[in-house]
């Protein structure tokens, strides 16, 4: 894979490598050795973005596709939908939070969120006055620097568990949060783009084997029949996804709603947690 930051020395198509960038949490590393076993005279490179950048890149020409997360400003492109992943809070290793096995949005309305609030509108509408307040003062931070504050005592973070993984510390934990919308990952390319290598990554994504006869790559209109798009590209190990309308292991967390009662008052140090687990939790605790 090639550097963060590091800039293509020809534009895509005229014969440099195959430029696919991926935000944060999203592994195609299954993807690349497909292209590898079956195009193994096509060069390919596969570049982090931020999340801030990967749409930018493509309209300008310094990537051919991006994985990327949804929703996007789809004006000159297309738009996949592949799967999707289950929200979670990250917290200090002692937070309340920790001795459960999921936590409502709800029940943080009182926690200082360290991003802005309306990256996670679910938060913001739960969220009191005087939190949502400190929460859009805090200033601009990649979800590596947030995760390093709240490993301090400081707030919350809520990601993707793709995210919450790839910045885990000792110091902190994520469980998953049920009210919250899963983070759904897509793969993006320019409508004016002819590549036919958009069209053989396109196949590795959607699982089509080498056999298999190929249509064309945009033939469905965005939005419409996304829902199939994923095809086999949630099985890629990636723990926490869903495919659109499929489960997918690792993803099937309990839905029964534990509420951990005394994170609403955890900021102010109301709450007191024993060794038995949170005081006046009002759902099950995590099991040891």
């Amino acid at each position: 894979m090639v550097p963060a930051g590091e800039e293509p020395t020809t534009r895509p198509g005229d014969g440099a490598p195959f430029r696919v960038e991926f935000v944060p949490g999203v592994t195609p590393d299954k993807w690349l050795r497909i292209w590898g076993r079956r195009l193994p005279d096509s060069p390919i490179e596969a570049v982090p973005v931020d999340d801030a950048d990967a749409v930018a890149h493509l309209h300008s020409r310094t990537a051919s596709m991006a994985l990327l997360r949804l929703p996007v400003d789809k004006d000159g492109l297309h738009v996949i939908p592949l799967y999707e992943e289950v929200p979670v809070v990250v917290v200090a290793k002692e937070h309340v939070v920790a001795a459960f096995d999921e936590v409502d949005v709800a029940d943080l309305a009182t926690e200082v969120l360290m991003q802005q609030p309306d990256a996670v509108p679910e938060w913001a509408a739960a969220a009191t006055p005087e939190t949502r307040e400190r929460s859009a003062a805090m200033p601009a931070m990649s979800a590596k620097q947030a995760i390093s504050v709240v490993a301090s005592g400081s707030g919350i973070v809520i990601v993707p568990l793709s995210v919450a993984r790839v910045h885990h510390r000792k110091d902190v934990v994520h469980r998953p949060v049920v009210g919250v919308a899963p983070s759904r990952v897509g793969l993006a390319w320019r409508v004016d783009d002819d590549d036919p290598r958009l069209e053989e990554f396109i196949g590795i994504v959607r699982g089509r084997t080498e056999r298999s006869t190929r249509g064309p790559a945009a033939s469905s209109p965005i939005g419409k029949g996304d829902g199939k798009a994923g095809g086999k590209a949630a099985k890629d190990g990636r723990d926490g996804s869903t495919r659109k309308g499929g489960g997918h292991d690792g993803a099937r967390h309990s839905r029964t709603r534990q509420r951990p009662g005394g994170a609403k008052g955890s900021a102010g140090g109301n709450t007191r947690r024993g060794r038995g687990g949170a005081a006046g939790g009002r759902g099950r605790r995590k099991g040891r």
